[in-house]
């Protein structure tokens, strides 16, 4: 992870002179955290907002110890349960064969994140999540605010993990939302 949010805060280097936002799903909430601390660290600008969508809070990940990695059949199961993958595509073997490299390396990334102290952010969070997320539930998400000592708040839309897709339009109104809300806040 930490290799991740150090070549993220290099490609961003060039823009932080802007108001900016971070956001991640998933997995990619957890980079944007640690982007974002990474920033505060290194004496950098830091995010308008960060929103930190279908993801339960870093803390959970306090003292983690990363479990075996799965073997190929429980980790396409696994994808199967997200809804995230297309199913053309978990269910073709030679398309699988060229995608499940790259999968399984994100996966281990995330599998293998360890949670370290450090103070909130002074940036507000907001969380957002799918309602029928089996993997990340209201608490997950309501577990961010102890991240920020900027404002939290907390959205959540009807679907499961993917809920960005199957509720597009909701989703992307609330993000534009939030993102003129934070962008207005300092002006």
């Amino acid at each position: 992870m930490d290799g991740l949010a150090t070549a993220a805060g290099e490609a961003i280097l060039p823009y932080l002179d802007e108001p900016f936002a971070l956001f991640g799903h998933s997995m990619g909430a957890v980079v944007a955290f640690e982007l974002a601390r990474l920033l505060r660290r290194r004496g950098r600008p830091l995010p308008r907002l960060l929103i930190a969508s279908g993801a339960r809070a870093p803390q959970f990940r306090r003292g983690h110890k990363p479990p075996p990695q799965p073997t190929e059949a429980e980790f396409v199961e696994s994808l199967r349960r997200l809804e995230g993958t297309p199913r053309e595509v978990l269910d073709d073997p030679e398309l699988l064969r060229l995608v499940l490299p790259a999968l399984r390396e994100d996966a281990a990334i995330y599998r293998c994140y360890v949670y370290a102290e450090e103070p909130p952010l002074d940036c507000p969070i907001r969380a957002y999540g799918g309602a029928e997320d089996p993997n990340v539930r209201r608490e997950h998400l309501q577990a961010w605010a102890e991240q920020t000592c900027g404002g939290f708040g907390l959205r959540l839309f009807p679907g499961g993990h993917f809920y960005l897709q199957t509720v597009r339009r909701q989703f992307l109104d609330a993000l534009a939302r939030d993102l003129a809300e934070a962008h207005n806040a300092d002006d």
